[in-house]
C-alpha cells in the first residue's frame, strides 16, 4: 500500500488541490448568493435570460433597446 501511495503521489496531491480549488469555488459562489449578489455580469443585451436573473426593470429595458423590431 505504501509504495502506491509513493508511486502515485504526484497524482493524489494534483487531485487533492483541484478538489480544494472546486470546494472553495462553491463556497464563494454560496456566499455572495446569500449576499444577494449577482455573478452575470449584468451585460443582458445579448442574454436569453434577460429579466430573469435581475430584480429590477433595468434588464429588461435593456433586452428592449437591443431587439429593434421596427
Amino acid at each position: 500500500m505504501l509504495e502506491w501511495v509513493t508511486s502515485n503521489l504526484s497524482a493524489i496531491i494534483i487531485c487533492i488541490v483541484v478538489f480544494a480549488v472546486i470546494v472553495l469555488d462553491i463556497i464563494y459562489l454560496i456566499k455572495t448568493k446569500k449576499k444577494g449578489k449577482n455573478l452575470c455580469g449584468g451585460n443582458c443585451a445579448g442574454c436569453d435570460m434577460c429579466g430573469e436573473c435581475h430584480n429590477n426593470s433595468s434588464a429588461k429595458n435593456i433586452k428592449s433597446e437591443g431587439t429593434d423590431e421596427d
